[in-house]
């Protein structure tokens, strides 16, 4: 599992190193490395409880950072 999570990993960030000659966008290849790694650890872990945990933990530290920015550019503009 966490062989094809680091795979995937690196063929999303040469995605995003490439941006222009794939013409692919960046936001886009982040969006999909991000869903596809989470979909793969949760879909081979045993623990379905952890994984909610972890995943719930995760995704709530994110959404408290993506609050903050858009606060803040909202106050800049």
């Amino acid at each position: 599992m966490t062989a094809i999570i680091v795979i995937v990993f690196i063929l999303g960030y040469f995605a995003i190193a490439f941006e222009h000659p794939l013409r692919i966008n960046k936001a886009a290849s982040a969006l999909l490395t991000g869903v596809i790694c989470w979909s793969i650890y949760a879909l081979s872990g045993s623990d379905k409880e952890f994984v909610s945990e972890n995943l719930s933990h995760h995704l709530s530290d994110i959404a408290g950072i993506i609050f903050f920015l858009l606060g803040a550019m909202s106050l800049l503009s």
